[in-house]
């Protein structure tokens, strides 16, 4: 895998970072050869063998992308976490692995402050036993290792070396990354991913679906504990220019990001639906900043796309552009459903099926349907599925996983409708579909319509058994100069009414403070659930913010 990854060793610029303190820096692709190389031997120093972890507790930043590169050159398993990860959701994850060496920051920037990350990796590090060394990085220059138990510099690990980089030569389907699922019912699955199949599948979706090529320079706004990180770095296998950034989107405004894009001739840019819908309600203007003349492409994942944004994008921002929403996850380190520069795009669709990917819909009996919603399955095998779960000798969690609903074909857990002309429509989690009166409706058709008012910064939306049916309720989170009173209310019915049918508006309308998400950006209506049917949440951890749940308790309005 690494060998692929640093094939190209000219003076090209292979990385281009920037992060919210004005950090800018540039790597050559044998500049980058060079450092991996260098830490690669730092980490045979240390004992590092074929088949140990290593971990990175580390922000988006060429030093992820050099370390995870070292550890697979040897034969390594990576996994990384995000510094901005709680405690207990980084122990959650690496417990489980048990990583000889992590690699981690002295702290990270988010909205202009800088936070410490020390006392909070020597609090991990107490109870990771299985830990022998630390390699942190002086990041935000607070120069202090003294902290952290077991620590060396960058620089220290990374000492000069001569001759040509050793690769370990492997097979096909040696492990290369442990990723992790939301975990929002219990400890988040530890899913092995494959080298062979990581790397082939990623190039099928960069350079035939994505359109990459070596001259583009390519952009996704993720953290390193989100799965877009592992598959915007096998951009490098293609030889083109990646530009990572840490930090606030919006900061030091919302059109940060935009900016950079311009400035750095950003040929595609990757981003999340929230973001592109969050631009528009911010009143950003993105062709009053630049007709940017190399954007060919903008990729969204996360969530739906909603017609409004697809919309947004070709009137605001730029009208010969590829906008392909994408869709896969974590457990595939890739795509199921994504873009297809020879095809017209739809609104509030996604272009095609993956290629060499036998997606379908299924009704509950197992049926192929077009035409109306159904569950994303799989038919048949494709390189990119797990290799196993760490920890599962039995396979039994993966079958559970994956195959418990249809013999021998995967089940994604997404809703969808494929159309009559072969584009996508995402519904949501399935796990989450609504069923008021025995009617299946996909959370996404509601957020489309409310998320999409002026008045409304967030929301969820649930079905609560109730009276031998189930009742849809909605969570409104308002923008700050708005409340919700009857009036609004009644405008948010009739646009959900207007907009999706009757069967879609909820019983009951109600306004709170905020709304929980997993910390890969996922929202969590099974979480909202659980808290309101007074019901146990396991692994609150996952959350980025689960103290927000508690404003879905008690509540006198849904006493059933």
């Amino acid at each position: 895998f690494a060998e692929n990854l640093l094939s190209r060793r000219d003076d090209k610029t292979a990385i281009i970072f920037r992060g919210e303190a004005e950090v800018k820096s540039r790597i050559s692709y044998r500049e980058l050869y060079e450092e991996v190389q260098r830490v690669a031997e730092g980490l045979k120093r240390f004992g590092v063998k074929k088949g140990d972890r290593v971990g990175g507790f580390i922000p988006n930043m060429p030093e992820a992308i050099i370390a995870m590169l070292a550890a697979s050159s040897i034969g390594a398993i990576w996994s990384s976490s995000s510094p901005d990860f709680g405690i207990k959701g980084v122990l959650d994850r690496f417990s489980q692995i048990e990583p000889k060496v992590i690699f981690a920051v002295d702290g990270y920037y988010y909205k202009g402050k800088i936070f410490d990350s020390q006392e909070k990796l020597k609090s991990i590090l107490d109870q990771l036993p299985s830990v022998e060394h630390v390699v942190l990085i002086n990041y935000t220059n607070q120069r202090k290792t003294d902290k952290v138990p077991m620590a060396v510099t960058w620089e220290d690990l990374a000492q000069p070396v001569t001759g040509e980089m050793t690769f370990e030569q492997l097979p096909f389907s040696h492990p290369l990354y442990i990723m992790y699922s939301s975990g929002t019912t219990g400890l988040p699955k530890s899913i092995v991913h494959s080298a062979g199949g990581t790397l082939i599948q990623h190039l099928k979706e960069l350079m035939l679906h994505s359109n990459l090529r070596e001259e583009d320079t390519i952009f996704y706004f993720t953290t390193c504990g989100w799965m877009m990180w592992n598959w915007f770095i096998s951009s490098l296998a293609v030889g083109a220019t990646l530009v990572c950034y840490d930090g606030n989107p919006f900061y030091p405004g919302p059109d940060a990001l935009l900016r950079m894009a311009d400035e750095l001739d950003i040929s595609i840019f990757g981003t999340s639906a929230k973001y592109i819908a969050s631009l528009e309600n911010a009143g950003v203007v993105p062709r009053e900043i630049s007709d940017f003349p190399k954007l060919r492409a903008i990729l969204s994942t996360g969530s739906p796309l909603s017609d409004e944004s697809f919309e947004y994008v070709y009137r605001e921002w730029k009208e010969n552009v590829q906008l392909s929403s994408i869709s896969g996850g974590t457990d595939i380190i890739s795509c199921f459903i994504l873009g297809c520069p020879m095809l017209p795009v739809y609104r509030g669709e996604i272009q095609c099926r993956g290629l060499g990917m036998d997606v379908d819909s299924f009704d509950g009996d197992g049926n192929s349907i077009t035409g109306n919603q159904g569950e994303l399955v799989c038919k048949s095998a494709f390189p990119s599925m797990p290799i196993h779960f760490w920890n599962d000798p039995d396979k039994q969690k993966y079958h559970n996983a994956y195959f418990d609903v249809y013999p021998g074909i995967w089940r994604h857990g997404d809703y969808i409708l494929l159309s009559e002309h072969g584009g996508i429509t995402m519904f949501g989690r399935s796990d989450a579909t609504l069923n008021p009166g025995g009617v299946r409706i996909g959370t996404a058709e509601i957020y489309r319509v409310v998320e999409n008012m002026n008045e409304i910064e967030d929301s969820v939306v649930i079905g609560q058994p109730y009276q031998g049916d189930e009742r849809v309720i909605l969570f409104v989170k308002m923008n700050e100069e708005y409340q919700l009173d009857e009036e609004l209310k009644k405008k948010i019915a009739g646009n959900i009414r207007s907009y999706c049918s009757p069967r879609h508006v909820p019983a009951i309308i109600l306004e709170t403070q905020d709304v929980p998400y997993t910390l890969n950006g996922k929202k969590v209506e099974i979480a909202v659930k659980k808290a309101i049917q007074g019901e146990e949440i396991k692994n609150k951890d996952a959350l980025v913010n689960p103290g927000v749940l508690d404003y879905y308790k008690d509540i006198p309005e849904l006493k059933v």
